[in-house]
């Protein structure tokens, strides 16, 4: 979840209705950009996503974007982490510049940085930086949400042939060998059940190095150094 997908309420509503022991569930949502002064906000922000999730705590909580006072947004963070009202604090959306920045002038080190990762945007030097800081990478879009006939490609469809798998299995198989967290996301009951179906198959070497053809090396969405974004981002918000 996220406080920008307003969706916390709604799978606070799921969890409650569940069933499923609180220990059973790894409960993640996001910070949006905070106006000053950040700490407080920051603070405030997470209150409001527990009390919505109807949670005394979290598993993660990610930073969504890295723009406004970071450094104000990250202490606010390191004290709900400390505080353990949350397990784990992390990033998404963080370059390498802005990531080893955070990570050098604060105590705690990220534990997840999730950023855009699929067959054509593969950020494999990015996840090696990543691993030297003890950082772990997390796919969002990992299907590239379909752009580039991504479910129709005949490398990925070729291989998922020769071992009665889908296109979309192979990524996810691809994004698990890697060491890549995956988290596809599908309102259809039996996509569910397929994307958990991963883990009886292994590719080869030279499959994994065919998939590594189709890096383009830039994003299928939208550029977070482009002054435009930057701006929409930063100066978007939640009660707008």
């Amino acid at each position: 979840t996220a406080a920008a997908y307003g969706n916390e309420e709604a799978v606070g509503r799921a969890i409650k209705s569940s069933g499923i022991a609180r220990a059973d569930l790894f409960i993640t949502t996001k910070l949006w950009v905070q106006d000053a002064p950040a700490e407080d906000n920051t603070q405030r922000a997470f209150e409001t996503s527990l009390t919505k999730l109807g949670l005394d705590h979290l598993d993660l909580y990610l930073m969504h974007q890295p723009f406004g006072d970071v450094y104000g947004q990250w202490r606010a963070m390191e004290a709900l982490n400390r505080e353990g009202r949350t397990k784990a604090i992390g990033v998404a959306n963080f370059y390498p510049d802005r990531l080893l920045d955070l990570i050098l002038n604060n105590d705690i080190t990220p534990a997840v940085n999730q950023i855009e990762t699929h067959p054509f945007f593969q950020r494999a030097d990015y996840q090696a930086l990543m691993r030297e800081h003890d950082v772990q990478i997390q796919s969002w879009g990992g299907f590239a949400e379909g752009r580039n006939d991504l479910f129709t490609n005949p490398l990925l469809a070729g291989i998922g042939k020769e071992y009665d798998k889908s296109v979309a299995q192979v990524v996810l198989r691809w994004l698990t060998q890697r060491g890549v967290i995956a988290i596809p996301k599908s309102v259809r009951a039996e996509r569910m059940v397929e994307n958990f179906d991963v883990f009886d198959f292994t590719l080869t070497d030279e499959q994994m190095a065919r998939i590594a053809t189709l890096d383009a090396d830039s994003s299928l969405f939208f550029d977070h150094h482009d002054p435009e974004m930057v701006t929409w981002l930063a100066k978007r918000r939640l009660d707008a």
